[in-house]
């Protein structure tokens, strides 16, 4: 590859710290893409011969057809899995010798990440969509139950279980959109820039961007080599989506927990104990919560990569690859495994009406209800906030204060007043664009079911 600058070949300690092939060999499809367009555009310039042309193609699909039947034997001293191809390559077919004509290995990595990624991203896509569905379907499913809504992991107002799914379909919805932006700034093709400064070779960029499916071809060479924003930008939003999968885990183990036991998982998608035989445990929850960590620390390994880094194309980028792949790898099957573990959990409507049914969890509802009739809200606050302590000295529900104590605390409160006690009129009265009345989610539940069989 550099021979001819050098009179001894590399130490074998240098062969094995600096090769990349055990890991980036996963670029191989999107490389073969790349080098064949880069043998259409020097064939339409006259660097290639038809023949030569013709020999490169076959060659190339010959390595790509022994590289997915797994016979392809790739060599550590080639060093990456663009030197093995090219060597592979040129082995059989001499014209392959003229393949890297105009070309850097500086381009030609940055194109096979970008074209890497936005397949990457056609995936992770899908797997959203997937996991949105499925929490869709768990929500058509147990439309009518009632779970207690949180704030501060104490209970607050009461909302429909389906409207707590619909949540997670919102975030979900988040990464999706961020992905495709990210997919955008992807879209740009650096085959060209050569090394740092180009080409004194009449290459035709873009031609090759034609050729790849990319919107735009690259306007400065030494970004176009050095450039990873891309690799970071898709990792903050696989590191976001990955928080978002984390903050669903904590929910599926709390409410599987004997204390709330509002649902039981499937068991084909928990694990017991080596010593305790009665426990049943969600571990994939579990791991995806721990895995996020994993995802985020990616992030935080490739922003301080490129942090200290000068122009242009430096060595350190190699690491670049392993963090992504593990990145793309954790987050994608993790969508997977939960979009088919959330067919496999049955709701504990019992436990979660009983939870539902406490009354205070309508006490704002009751402040609101002085609100009408003209007491302004701090006050009425305070004054449900003397009811409720009143409840607590007593140690009777607040539903069971005497209209006595009710007139006590103020003349206002009559005997309508505990009719906002009352479930079904407490989600219905909840009118606001965004919140859990039964109709309102039903609305959120048709939208999304159209959304989504649009993306199919």
């Amino acid at each position: 590859m550099w021979g001819g600058r050098f009179k001894s070949g590399a130490a074998e300690l240098l062969r094995d710290y600096t090769e990349s092939v055990s890991f980036d060999w996963q670029l191989y499809r999107h490389d073969i893409a790349g080098s064949i367009a880069q043998a259409k555009m020097l064939k339409k310039i006259g660097v290639l011969k038809a023949g030569e042309l013709a020999d490169i193609i076959k060659g190339l699909g010959e390595i790509r057809d022994e590289i997915d039947a797994g016979k392809f034997k790739w060599k550590i001293e080639r060093e990456d899995v663009h030197m093995n191809i090219e060597a592979a390559l040129t082995e059989r077919y001499p014209a392959g010798a003229k393949l890297h004509t105009g070309r850097s290995r500086n381009d030609q990595v940055a194109t096979a990440m970008r074209l890497w990624i936005k397949d990457q991203i056609v995936s992770n896509q899908y797997a959203i969509s997937s996991l949105q569905s499925a929490l869709l379907e768990w929500a058509a499913r147990d439309l009518h139950v009632v779970i207690p809504g949180y704030t501060h992991l104490q209970r607050a107002q009461p909302v429909l279980l389906a409207h707590h799914l619909l949540a997670y379909v919102e975030m979900l919805e988040r990464d999706y959109t961020r992905l495709a932006d990210c997919a955008k700034r992807a879209d740009v093709l650096p085959l060209g820039s050569g090394a740092i400064a180009g080409s004194t070779l009449p290459l035709d960029r873009a031609f090759v961007a034609k050729e790849l499916g990319f919107a735009r071809v690259s306007e400065n060479s030494m970004d176009s080599v050095s450039d990873r924003d891309f690799i970071i930008e898709y990792n903050a939003a696989c590191a976001l989506l990955a928080v978002h999968l984390s903050r669903l885990s904590e929910d599926l183990i709390l409410w599987s927990t004997a204390e709330f036991h509002f649902i039981r998982i499937g068991d084909a998608y928990t694990t017991g104990s080596s010593l305790m035989p009665q426990k049943k445990n969600p571990d994939i929850a579990e791991l995806a919560r721990g895995k996020s960590g994993r995802v985020i620390g990616n992030l935080v390994s490739l922003l301080t990569l490129l942090k200290g880094l000068p122009m242009t194309y430096n060595r350190d980028l190699q690491e670049d690859k392993e963090r992504l792949f593990d990145t793309a790898k954790t987050v994608q099957s993790t969508l997977l495994i939960f979009a088919e573990m959330l067919g496999h959990i049955e709701v504990n409507e019992a436990a979660c009406s009983k939870a539902a049914s406490d009354p205070l969890l309508l006490a704002t509802d009751l402040a609101d209800w002085l609100v009408r009739k003209g007491v302004p809200f701090r006050q009425a606050h305070h004054l449900v906030g003397e009811a409720v302590a009143l409840a607590e000295t007593q140690k009777i529900p607040i539903t069971q204060i005497s209209l006595t104590d009710w007139k006590k605390i103020s003349p206002v409160f009559d005997a309508s007043a505990l009719e906002v006690f009352t479930l079904t009129i407490g989600l219905a009265t909840r009118t606001t664009i965004g919140s859990p009345n039964p109709k309102l989610v039903q609305q959120q539940l048709a939208r999304w079911q159209k959304i989504l069989t649009a993306r199919k």
